[in-house]
């Protein structure tokens, strides 16, 4: 077991390898920092502006939605794709599979890089920034103006993170989908081992081709087998399909990162 994983082997490791993953990972977190402060300062509801209600006749806050998926897939798929990418350079790639250190210490450094400090760095940033603005707005109610004389007081902001923690339908569907980012972490991590040069843009072709191909394969033999009740059955078996995706996205990560360690095995033999 010792030549397999030690935790001290692996301590070293992992603060080897934070002298060339931590540049990128730090520069990408201040870009990150900025994209998202721009983004609230920019679409945040103002009392100078007349269109600051959603149709429920709250504050308009749903621009945090896309905001975070979007810029949460380019964040993961960025850091992961960077990874390996030093071993798509010759004189470097010798020296970093040289390292003391077995290939199940350095995919589980490539693990907790990005499929834990990667996540958890993204979460802290966004709810930081998101509660200081909601609080900033919740302070600052008054001074908008009230769109109905029916509406007796503006509802206070909530986080966007305490919307979904409150919602039913939110957990379930974040439940659900919980394995998608490890599944973009496993696929650009395993891009950053098998492409030796332009990682992330080819790995991000493969990925939109496959997954082109895929929906349509899955499209085209829903309607023919199902045919005009493909959308009805959805519908109904609303939970059991969200509960296929949950295993089938999980199955695929697991699957795609046991690929990615058997490539990082073949470039050290």
């Amino acid at each position: 077991m010792g030549n397999i994983f030690n935790l001290n082997r692996f301590g070293f490791l992992v603060k080897r390898q934070w002298l060339d993953f931590g540049k990128v990972y730090l520069l990408t977190l201040i870009i990150l920092i900025a994209v998202i402060f721009s983004f609230y300062c920019y679409f945040i509801p103002s009392p100078i502006e007349n269109d600051n209600f959603d149709h429920d006749g709250n504050l308009d806050m749903r621009f945090r939605y896309g905001l975070f998926l979007l810029l949460g897939f380019l964040f993961i798929s960025i850091t992961s794709s960077s990874y390996f990418n030093i071993l798509g350079q010759k004189p470097r790639a010798i020296q970093e599979l040289m390292l003391p250190a077995s290939t199940f210490e350095k995919f589980a450094g490539a693990l907790f890089y990005t499929a834990i400090l990667s996540v958890i760095s993204y979460l802290l940033i966004f709810y930081y920034i998101d509660l200081g603005f909601v609080k900033y707005l919740n302070g600052h109610l008054n001074e908008f103006k009230m769109e109905s004389v029916k509406q007796p007081r503006i509802k206070e902001v909530e986080s966007i993170f305490k919307q979904v923690a409150t919602d039913r339908n939110y957990l379930m569907y974040v439940s659900s989908f919980f394995p998608f980012p490890f599944l973009v972490m496993s696929i650009f991590l395993l891009g950053s081992v098998y492409f030796n040069r332009f990682h992330y843009i080819k790995t991000a072709i493969s990925v939109v081709i496959f997954g082109y191909v895929t929906f349509y394969i899955i499209f085209k033999a829903s309607t023919l087998f199902i045919g005009d009740k493909v959308l009805n059955n959805v519908m109904i078996q609303k939970e059991a399909i969200l509960l296929w995706i949950f295993l089938v996205s999980a199955a695929i990560t697991l699957t795609l990162w046991l690929i990615t360690y058997i490539r990082l095995k073949e470039k050290e033999v």
